[in-house]
């Protein structure tokens, strides 16, 4: 059983001191006309800056981004450096070592009768010359490596293009400037010491 109050609905009292806030915390009463935002650049409300610029509340000064900076061709340059190293540098130590191989094997070989199987304690003398060439053409092979790959990224990313086509080529062909090389030097170096022997 509901009871019907025959009075009205009454609102409660504020209590004493209680005034009503000037501004309402989230924008203007209700019923009052908008206040249209300040225009920016461009007709954008202000406080979105311009184009480039990144977004800021509204009231504060936009914030410009910074120009980019321009690439710099150090990729390139980097990788062409790598490729001269491991085709020339190696290539060079490897032949000087290879000739001195040949140089101190060639007697030995030419006192030995000619056969197909190869006696490798002819190299012993020479062991260290031989760890030497064994080991330019290892740290050439890595350096190539690491200049071709290098001068692809450089390519890609457009930093010193000119720079990064060199290296590649240069590092292509730079394990057959070694082979090249080496095989002419101990050529010549088994000439040599064949002859010193003889």
């Amino acid at each position: 059983m509901s009871v019907v109050s025959d009075r009205p609905e009454q609102s409660p009292t504020p209590p004493p001191g209680w005034a009503a806030p000037a501004t309402p915390p989230f924008g203007p009463p209700p019923g009052s006309p908008a206040t249209p935002p300040a225009a920016g650049p461009h007709g954008m409300p202000a406080g979105y800056g311009g184009p480039g610029a990144r977004y800021a509340p509204p009231g504060m000064p936009p914030v410009a981004t910074a120009p980019a900076a321009p690439a710099t061709p150090a990729l390139g340059i980097v990788s062409l450096v790598l490729a001269l190293i491991a085709a020339v540098g190696a290539t060079l130590v490897g032949a000087w070592a290879a000739f001195r191989i040949g140089m101190g094997a060639g007697s030995e070989i030419a006192l030995r009768p000619m056969d197909m199987n190869v006696d490798w304690s002819v190299l012993s003398p020479v062991r260290d010359l031989v760890l030497l060439a064994e080991a330019s053409f290892w740290i050439g092979t890595v350096l190539g490596v690491w200049a071709l790959v290098q001068g692809i990224v450089a390519i890609l990313r457009r930093r010193g293009r000119g720079y990064a086509i060199a290296a590649v080529v240069i590092a292509v062909f730079g394990p057959a400037i070694f082979f090249t090389a080496v095989q002419a030097a101990l050529t010549a170096g088994f000439g040599a010491g064949s002859s010193i022997g003889g």
